[in-house]
C-alpha cells in the first residue's frame, strides 16, 4: 500500500520534539513543547480518537500515543522509500555482517603479557570467560611493542621477535591458570611505551585492526587512555555497542605530580569528553574512579581459579586440625610510591612503638625500589624486602594477613586474591574496597590507630572459611555474569540494542529508524568530530603530552605486523 509523504506539520512536530533539550536550555518548558507537538499533530489526533471510538474505547489520547504515532509515521515513510541511513555529518555507521549466525565481541586493551599489570591480565580473563559460553566470537586486541620498547616494559629481559611468538606465550600462561582451552582470537595493534606516563600509547587508528565484518560489539578497557590521542574511526560509528571499563584512577596519580592539581583539572575534562564521544556505556570498577558520563559502578573482575583452589585446600587443612597459616603478615605490589608504599611507611613509622615486634615481609619490584628501601632503613622500620613474585607462589600460602594500605587503587586484585586464599585482609576504608566489605575476613580501618587495632586483631585470630556464595562472588564466572548484566550486553546479544523498539502496524513490524537522531547523539558526534580535528594536529598532540610520531604507526611496526605504510593505507589526510 502506498504511504503518503510527510506533510509540513508532521516535520515541524518532529523537529520540535527532538529539539526539546535545546529549547529547555532556552527556557521553553517541556509542557509547552508537548502542546506545540499536539497542535501540529491535530489531524493524527483526530484519527486516533475515531479509532478509539470505533473500538469501543474511551476517546482519550495522551502525548505518548501521539509520539508513538509520529515515530511510526516517519518509520513507515522511510521504509516505503527503501531508505537506509548510513550516517550523517557527525556519524558514519557501519553494519556488522552476522552471516555466520554469531555476534562478535572485540576486547581492546592498553597492555599485554608478560607485563603483569591489571589491564594485561583482566581483559585476558574476560576474553576467555566470554568465549567459554560459545554464544559469541571473541577477539582480544592488545598492543604490539617494538623490541626497544619491549626491553623497557617486559620483565626478566623477556622479548618477542614476532606477534605469533608473544601470542603463544599469552595462551600458555592463560591455560595454565584457567584449566580449559580458551577459543578466542588474539590480534595486535601498534603501540609505543611512554616513560613519563609509564604506560603504552596506541599508534595510529586502533579501530582499523578490527575488520568491518567483525565490528559488532567493542569493549574498551580504559576507554579514556585508549582515546586520549585516538585519531581515526569513531568507535560508536563502527560498532553497534561500545562499552568502556575504567580500570585506573588517573586523577589520583596525576595529583601527586608537579602542578598536579592543574593537570588533573584538564585530564578530568578530557576523560569526560572522550568517554562521552566514544562509548555507549561505561562501567567503573569502584567509586574510586572519576565519575564519567553514561557510567555505572560494578566490579566486573574475578580472581584466577588457582586462588580459589588454594583457599579450598586451606579450608580442608583446617578441618583436619592442621595449622594453615604458620606465617604472619605480608604486603605484595609493584614497588612504586603510588601503589601504597607511602601510606604503609607512614603508618608503620607513626606507630612503631604500638606495633613493637611486628614484622612485615614486603614483596615487589619497581622503579622506586631503592628509594622505598632506603626510606624504610632510615626510619628503622621492621620491613623485610623480597623480590616480587606471583601471588599464587607456594611461598606465600602460609601467610595469614595481607596488608594493603593503598588508596590509589580502583579495585585491588591482590586484595581479592588474598581473600580467595582464605586470608585476613587489612585495608583502608576507601571506595576502592567497597566490594570487599561484605567478606568477614576483610578488616577496614579509618584512622592510623584503627590500623594498629585491625592488625593486632588479625594476628590474634583465625580467618573464617569462605562460604560457597562468597567463593562464587570472587570468581570470573560471577564477574562475567555481572559484566553481561551491567553493560547491557545481554540485551544487545538479544538484538534489543540501541533502544530500537519494534512497532506493529497493520500486521507489519517496523523498526524505529536510526535516521531519527536526538540532540544528545548530535552533541556526542560533535565532540568526536572536534576531537578528531584536534588529534590530527601534531603540534597540539605534542603540547598535550603525546609521544612524537604516534598519530600513525612507524616503519618498524609495518615490518613487525606486516602492515602497509600509513601513507598507502590512508593516502588522503584532512589534518
Amino acid at each position: 500500500m502506498e504511504v503518503p509523504p510527510l506533510d509540513v506539520p508532521e516535520l515541524l512536530a518532529y523537529w520540535v520534539r527532538q529539539s526539546g533539550p535545546l529549547l529547555d536550555q532556552l527556557g521553553v518548558r517541556k509542557d509547552l513543547c508537548d502542546k506545540i507537538v499536539e497542535g501540529l499533530c491535530s489531524k493524527r489526533k483526530n484519527q486516533l480518537v475515531l479509532r478509539s471510538l470505533s473500538g469501543g474505547e474511551p476517546p482519550t489520547v495522551d502525548n505518548d500515543k501521539i509520539n508513538d504515532e509520529l515515530d511510526l509515521r516517519i518509520a513507515s515513510v522511510l521504509q516505503s522509500t527503501g531508505h537506509c541511513y548510513e550516517g550523517g555529518f557527525w556519524t558514519d555507521f557501519m553494519k556488522h555482517d552476522d552471516s555466520d549466525g554469531k555476534r562478535h565481541v572485540a576486547i581492546v586493551t592498553t597492555a599485554s603479557l608478560p607485563w603483569m599489570t591489571g589491564t594485561a591480565v583482566n581483559p585476558l580473563y574476560r576474553a576467555a570467560y566470554l568465549a567459554k559460553s560459545a554464544k559469541q566470537n571473541v577477539t582480544l586486541l592488545v598492543p604490539w611493542l617494538c623490541r626497544s620498547d619491549q626491553e623497557l616494559v617486559y620483565p626478566n629481559n623477556l622479548t618477542f621477535s614476532s606477534p605469533e611468538e608473544q601470542e603463544n606465550y599469552i595462551r600458555n600462561w592463560l591455560e595454565e591458570r584457567i584449566g580449559f582451552k580458551a577459543d578466542f582470537k588474539i590480534s595486535f595493534y601498534p603501540g609505543k611505551f611512554s616513560k613519563e606516563r609509564r604506560s603504552i600509547i596506541p599508534a595510529g587508528d586502533t579501530s582499523q585492526f578490527i575488520s568491518s565484518k567483525e565490528a559488532d560489539i567493542a569493549i574498551l578497557e580504559e576507554p579514556e587512555h585508549l582515546n586520549w590521542y585516538h585519531h581515526g574511526k569513531r568507535w560508536t560509528d563502527k560498532f553497534n555497542h561500545v562499552v568502556g571499563i575504567v580500570h585506573t584512577n588517573y586523577l589520583e596519580y596525576i595529583k601527586r605530580e608537579k602542578n598536579g592539581a592543574l593537570q588533573a583539572f584538564f585530564v578530568k575534562h578530557i576523560n569526560n569528553w572522550v568517554t562521552k564521544a566514544y562509548c555507549h556505556k561505561v562501567l567503573r570498577l569502584s567509586a574510586a574512579t572519576q565519575d564519567l558520563p553514561k557510567s555505572v559502578i560494578c566490579n566486573v573482575h574475578g580472581v584466577n581459579p588457582k586462588f580459589l583452589k588454594i583457599g579450598e585446600k586451606v579450608a580442608e587443612e583446617r578441618e583436619l586440625g592442621q595449622q594453615a597459616f604458620p606465617q604472619g603478615a605480608y604486603f605484595l605490589g609493584k614497588m612504586v610510591w603510588a601503589k601504597g608504599y607511602k601510606e604503609l611507611i607512614d603508618l608503620l613509622a607513626k606507630h612503631k612503638d604500638d606495633l613493637d615486634g611486628f614484622k612485615l615481609d614486603v614483596y615487589g619490584n619497581g622503579e622506586d625500589a631503592n628509594e622505598v628501601q632506603s626510606t624504610a632503613k632510615r626510619l628503622d622500620l621492621n620491613l623485610n624486602f623480597l623480590k616480587g613474585r606471583d601471588h599464587a607462589d607456594d611461598s606465600l600460602h602460609g601467610y595469614k594477613v595481607f596488608i594493603n594500605p593503598s588508596v590509589s587503587d580502583v579495585l585491588c586484585t591482590a586484595t581479592a586474591e588474598a581473600l580467595a586464599m582464605g586470608k585476613f585482609v587489612v585495608c583502608a576504608d576507601h571506595p576502592s574496597n567497597e566490594f570487599f566489605r561484605s567478606f568477614p575476613n576483610c578488616l577496614t580501618y579509618k584512622t592510623s590507630k584503627d590500623f594498629v587495632a585491625k592488625v593486632k586483631e588479625a594476628l590474634a585470630n583465625e580467618p573464617q572459611p569462605l562460604t560457597p556464595e562468597q567463593r562464587y562472588n570472587l570468581s570470573w564466572e560471577a564477574a562475567t555474569q555481572r559484566f553481561v548484566e551491567y553493560s547491557e550486553l545481554d540485551r544487545v546479544l538479544n538484538n534489543e540494542h540501541n533502544g530500537a523498539k519494534l512497532r506493529r502496524s497493520n500486521g507489519n513490524v517496523i523498526a524505529k529508524s536510526v535516521s531519527m537522531p536526538n540532540l544528545s547523539e548530535m552533541v556526542d558526534g560533535g565532540l568526536a568530530f572536534a576531537h578528531y580535528c584536534l588529534t590530527g594536529n601534531e603540534f597540539l598532540r605534542l603540547c598535550t603530552g603525546a609521544i612524537p610520531g604516534t598519530r600513525d604507526y612507524d616503519k618498524q611496526h609495518c615490518k613487525d605486523l606486516h602492515l602497509l605504510p600509513p601513507q598507502v593505507e590512508n593516502p588522503i589526510y584532512g589534518w
